[in-house]
């Protein structure tokens, strides 16, 4: 077992490095999303989905 381990460090090393690094990047993307920040960091007048995302309803047309 102790031979295993000392053949792999390496990759032990970077397979938890590469978790935390991800686990980092889903906690921040959870924390800017319950304040209400938006993920792709552009100007949503500009963006083709305007209206689409973040909750925004779409104007309903009441006269049909």
């Amino acid at each position: 077992m102790f031979a295993w381990l000392a053949a792999h460090v390496v990759d032990i090393l970077l397979v938890l490095a590469v978790a935390v690094i991800v686990a980092l990047i889903v906690r921040r993307s959870v924390k800017n999303k319950k304040a209400g920040k938006h993920s792709c960091g552009c100007d949503c007048a500009n963006c083709s989905l305007n209206g689409a995302c973040h909750g925004k309803s779409q104007p309903t047309d009441s006269r049909s």
